[in-house]
This record gives C-alpha cells, structure tokens and sequence, in this order.
C-alpha cells in the first residue's frame, strides 16, 4: 500500500479525504508523521498555497505528500472570501466569524451565486502535479444545520436542498469539491 503525508492540522478535510480514498492508500497526517508546524498560506492563488504546504513538507520529509488548499468563492463579492476563505474575518480563524462576515458582506443581494474551489498539491518522486475539483452552489440567508465545518451552513450545492452543514459526511460527498479533486488524484496515482 502507497503512503502518502497529507499536509493539514484540518482533521475534518483528514476524514472526507480518507472516506474518498478507502483503503487504496495510507494517509498520515502531520500529526502522525510527528510534524507540528502551521505552515502559511501567503499567496494568492490556492495553487500557490496547495504547493507551498506540500513543498514544505517534501522538503523537510523527502517523502511523496499531498496537501490542498480550499475556497469558497462568491459572484457577488469578486471571488471573495476565495483564497482568504480561512481567514476572512481575521487571523484567528473563526469559521463563526468568517460566516457573519460572508452574510453582512452579502446583506441585500440577489446574487447568491458561490463555489467551492479546491485544489490538491501532489508531491510524488519529486515531481509536483496538481488537481481541481468545483462545486457550485449558493449561499443560504442564514445558517442551517450543525455538521460539517466551515461555511457549510450556509452553502447549497447546486441539485440539493439542503445545505452542507444539514448533510451526512456520505450525502455532502455526492457534491464535494474536495471529492472530484481527490478522484482526479486516485485516478492519477492508480496509473502512475
């Protein structure tokens, strides 16, 4: 079995990705791995961010790793909270905050328009390849339901009528953005 070192502290994107992955490959975590670092995000792009968290973990492991990097973009506000989507309403990281913030920032507009965009970093053999995966969607006018983390109280994937939050892991994985890039990544390293 392939191991692989997943770059995250996030133990929710830990379990979505392993419910996606199966037993086809052996995640560790950072935690696991004995790695307790934050590593930044300081770019732009969630590309330029998916490949600094697993560029820094090659380098300090010289092993195969992934990481990735997720946003929630909105039509209406240019893309925003985008790449800055874990830190919108400041550097502590308040998905409670981040969540006010998106709904003020959205009071009164029709245009509920939103995606999630994810994109995998994938470090294997030295070799970095990256994956995306897309759901869209919509932002609810307040919250709905208590699982998942994040905005997913108040995201609707486009063909549900419920929100992320108000979903089973398994239910919300029929829409997953983080879903269709990690089958993008199991498809490649079953043919590699």
């Amino acid at each position: 079995m392939n191991t692989l070192v997943f770059a995250t502290n996030n133990q929710h994107k830990v379990d979505e990705i392993r419910l996606v992955l199966g037993n086809s490959f052996d995640i560790i975590t950072l935690k696991e791995a004995g790695i307790d670092i934050d590593i930044p995000e300081p770019h732009d792009t969630l590309e330029a961010n998916a490949s600094e968290k697993s560029g820094v973990i090659y380098r300090m492991t010289g092993k195969d790793c992934f990481s990735e990097d997720t946003g929630l973009e909105t039509e209406a506000l240019n893309g925003e909270p985008g790449v800055k989507s874990a830190r919108y309403a400041g550097e502590n990281r308040s998905f409670e905050a981040n969540i006010d913030k998106l709904l003020k920032n959205l009071a009164g507009n029709e245009n509920r328009k939103a995606r999630f965009r994810t994109v995998i970093s994938l470090i294997l053999d030295g070799q970095e390849y990256l994956f995306e995966g897309i759901c869209n969607g919509m932002i609810t006018l307040e919250r709905r339901g208590r699982n998942g983390f994040g905005y997913d109280p108040v995201f609707i994937p486009d063909g549900a009528s419920h929100s992320f939050a108000e979903m089973s892991m398994e239910e919300k994985s029929v829409f997953s953005h983080r879903k269709k890039a990690v089958e993008q990544l199991v498809a490649f390293l079953q043919q590699h």
